[in-house]
C-alpha cells in the first residue's frame, strides 16, 4: 500500500484536488475543518476505545471522561468540549480503529496536523505507518511537510499557475484529470449497522437531546397561554375559526425552530459518515425524520385536546384527522428540504415556508368567496380549505365545498401529501440527472484509463500490484 502526499502553495488547489477525487470515489475523508455534532459525548461513540487518545488520561484524572462532549458550534449554539486539535485527533483515531480489520480502503486526510501541537505529531505519524500497511493514504499538508514527504511513497505537486496539470514524483506535466482518476479507487468500507448504532442515535438525539426537550417545553408553555387566553370561549360568530387558526399557527411555530436546526444537522451528519462516526447517514436521516413525525403527532394531539378544552363541538375524530393533515402539509416540506436536499439554511427557510404562506394567500380560508377567478380555484390544493368546510358557522361561507361523505376526506389526504409528492418527484428527476452525469464521466474516465499514459501513471503511483490494491 502507498502513502501519497499532495503539496503546493496556498491557493494552488490541494483541497480541491482531494474533493475532486472524493466526487469520483466516496472514500474515508477527514476534512481540514471537519464537522461533528458538538453535543455527542465522546464516551458514547459506539465501537470506539477513547482511552487510546493521547490526551484522554487528563479527562480520566479530572473525572470528566464519561461526560466530556465533542464540543464546537452547531446551529448557532456553542458547546464547550474538546479543542479543535483534540477533535482532529479524535476523528483520526476513530478511522484508525474502524479500519484495522479491513484492507484496501482509500483514506484521505486534509491537513492532519492542522490545529495539533507538535507533541502529538509522533502519535499521528505512528498511526499513519500502521494504516499504510493495509490501506492507501492520500494527504494534504502545509504543516510538517518534511515529516510526511520523508515517509511518503508519492508526492503530487499542484500549481496555482497551471491548474490543468500536476507533477507526480518526477513525472512533470501530468494531466490533472488523469491523476484524479488514478487516485480514485480502492475498496469500499464495509459498514455493519448493529444495535449499538441504534442505541447511540437514541441516546444522542432523543434521550439526551436538548432540542427535543426545547420543543416539549415550548409547546407546553404555548399550551398554557392558549388555555389562559381562550378558556370558556362561547361558540358561534366565527369563534371556532379564530380558535383553530390560533392553534394551527401555534403548532407550526412550536416545531419550526427544531426544523430549522435540521440543516446544520444534515451537513454534520454527512461529514460524520465520511469519518466513520456512524455506519449509515441514510439510516440516521430516516430516524431523524421519525423524530420529527413523533413531535408533529404529539403537538397535533395536544392541539386537539386544547381546542376541545376551550370550545365544544370538535370532539369528533374527523377534526383530529384534519388538524394533523393541515399541520403536516405545512411541515413536511420543511423536513424534506432540510434533511434530504443540499439547500442552504436560507433557501430551506424560504422554500420550506412557502406552503404556509401560500395557504394564507390562496386557501380562501381567510377570505371565503373572495379572490380573482382562476386564482381562487387554487384553494382546492390546501387542507385548510377543506378544514374550513367542516367547521361549524364557517362551512356555509366557503365556496364549492365537496361532499363530506367521502370526497372531502380523500381530497384532504391528497392535498396533505401534495408537497411531499412534488418533492419526491423533483428529487427523483435530479437524482436521475446526476446518475446520468456520473455515467458520462465514468465513460470518459474509462476511455482515459485505457491509454498507455494512464497505466504508466498507475505503476508510478502504486507499482506492479496496482490491480490488487485498486478495485474499479
Amino acid at each position: 500500500m502507498t502513502l501519497t502526499v499532495c503539496v503546493g502553495s496556498s491557493g494552488s488547489g490541494k483541497t480541491t484536488f482531494l474533493n475532486d477525487v472524493h466526487k469520483q470515489h466516496k472514500f474515508i475523508y477527514i476534512r481540514q475543518y471537519h464537522s461533528m455534532r458538538p453535543y455527542i459525548k465522546v464516551s458514547a461513540i459506539p465501537n470506539f476505545d477513547e482511552t487510546q487518545l493521547p490526551f484522554w488520561s487528563t479527562y480520566v484524572k479530572e473525572g470528566t471522561d464519561k461526560r466530556i462532549p465533542v464540543g464546537g458550534t452547531m446551529a448557532g449554539k456553542f458547546t464547550a468540549g474538546l479543542s479543535g486539535g483534540q477533535r482532529k485527533l479524535l476523528l483520526f483515531e476513530l478511522i484508525y480503529q474502524r479500519t484495522l480489520e479491513q484492507e484496501g480502503v482509500l483514506i484521505v486526510l486534509d491537513e492532519p496536523f492542522c490545529g495539533v501541537t507538535d507533541d502529538f505529531v509522533p502519535f499521528i505519524v505512528s498511526r499513519l505507518k500502521v494504516m499504510k500497511n493495509n490501506h492507501n493514504l492520500l494527504l494534504v499538508t502545509n504543516d510538517h511537510v518534511k515529516v510526511l514527504t520523508d515517509m511518503a511513497d508519492n508526492v503530487i505537486t499542484v500549481s496555482a499557475v497551471d491548474r490543468s496539470h500536476v507533477t507526480v514524483n518526477k513525472m512533470d506535466f501530468v494531466d490533472r484529470t488523469m491523476a484524479i482518476n488514478a487516485m480514485s479507487g480502492g475498496k469500499h468500507f464495509l459498514h455493519k449497522t448493529n444495535e449499538e448504532d441504534l442505541k447511540f442515535f437514541f441516546d444522542v438525539e432523543v434521550k439526551g437531546s436538548e432540542d427535543v426537550m426545547g420543543v416539549v417545553w415550548f409547546t407546553l408553555f404555548c399550551a398554557g397561554l392558549f388555555l389562559l387566553t381562550f378558556w370558556d370561549s362561547e361558540p358561534g360568530n366565527g369563534t371556532e375559526a379564530l380558535i383553530l387558526v390560533a392553534q394551527q399557527i401555534i403548532a407550526y411555530f412550536c416545531i419550526n425552530p427544531y426544523l430549522l436546526s435540521l440543516v446544520d444537522w444534515r451537513n454534520y451528519m454527512k461529514e460524520e459518515s465520511e469519518a466513520l462516526v456512524h455506519n449509515s447517514s441514510q439510516l440516521n436521516l430516516q430516524l431523524k425524520t421519525t423524530i420529527c413525525f413523533v413531535l408533529m403527532i404529539g403537538i397535533t394531539l395536544i392541539g386537539y385536546g386544547l381546542v376541545n378544552a376551550v370550545v365544544p363541538g370538535f370532539e369528533d375524530v374527523k377534526f383530529l384527522y384534519t388538524m394533523f393533515l393541515d399541520t403536516s402539509s405545512m411541515i413536511l416540506p420543511m423536513i424534506c428540504l432540510a434533511l434530504f436536499s443540499n439547500m442552504a439554511l436560507q433557501e430551506v427557510e424560504i422554500f420550506g415556508s412557502l406552503p404556509f404562506l401560500l395557504m394564507l394567500f390562496l386557501s380562501t380560508s381567510f377570505s371565503p368567496g373572495a379572490g380573482v377567478e382562476g386564482v381562487k380555484e387554487l384553494r382546492y390544493l390546501f387542507v385548510r380549505y377543506y378544514f374550513w368546510c367542516i367547521v361549524p358557522d364557517v362551512q356555509d361561507d366557503m365556496e364549492g365545498c365537496p361532499d363530506q361523505s367521502v370526497d372531502i376526506w380523500v381530497y384532504m389526504f391528497l392535498s396533505g401529501i401534495m408537497f411531499l409528492v412534488l418533492f419526491v418527484f423533483v428529487k427523483t428527476i435530479i437524482d436521475l440527472k446526476k446518475k446520468s452525469d456520473r455515467k458520462k464521466k465514468l465513460e470518459i474516465a474509462t476511455d482515459m484509463n485505457d491509454t498507455e499514459e494512464y497505466h504508466v501513471l498507475k505503476r508510478e503511483l502504486f507499482g506492479d500490484i496496482v490491480d490488487t490494491v485498486h478495485d474499479p
